[in-house]
């Protein structure tokens, strides 16, 4: 998302904030971005990750509800933080967003493992 009052056409790097905890984007918080300018940081994907991919649940997922990343309704299980339960992220997208930031060492993220 973005930061209230951003200037569209001089987007800094201050003004994307994760969709799911509020944090802004920082060299030390990596984030992946989604449509419409919805953005994971590399902390909430891993808690995603671990609730969806590696089913060890922080969060109950739901099911068939619109992710926010490709804002398509998904007939999977999706995660949401318990202090934003609207903001969504299906399995897809926590799949694909971490292969992304994985990809990149200088980001220094890795998948969670078991």
């Amino acid at each position: 998302m973005q930061r209230p009052g951003a200037d569209p056409d001089n987007m800094e790097m201050s003004d994307f904030l994760c969709d799911f905890c509020g944090e802004v984007w920082t060299d030390a918080r990596p984030m992946v971005e989604g449509h419409k300018g919805h953005a994971v940081c590399g902390e909430c994907l891993t808690r995603a990750f671990r609730s969806l991919v590696l089913k060890s649940g922080d969060a109950p997922a739901a099911n068939g509800q619109q992710c926010i990343m490709c804002m398509e309704h998904r007939p999977e299980p999706l995660w949401a933080p318990p202090e934003r339960p609207a903001a969504l992220i299906c399995t897809r997208c926590t799949r694909q967003s971490a292969a992304v930031l994985s990809k990149d060492k200088e980001m220094g993220w890795e998948r969670p493992k078991a």
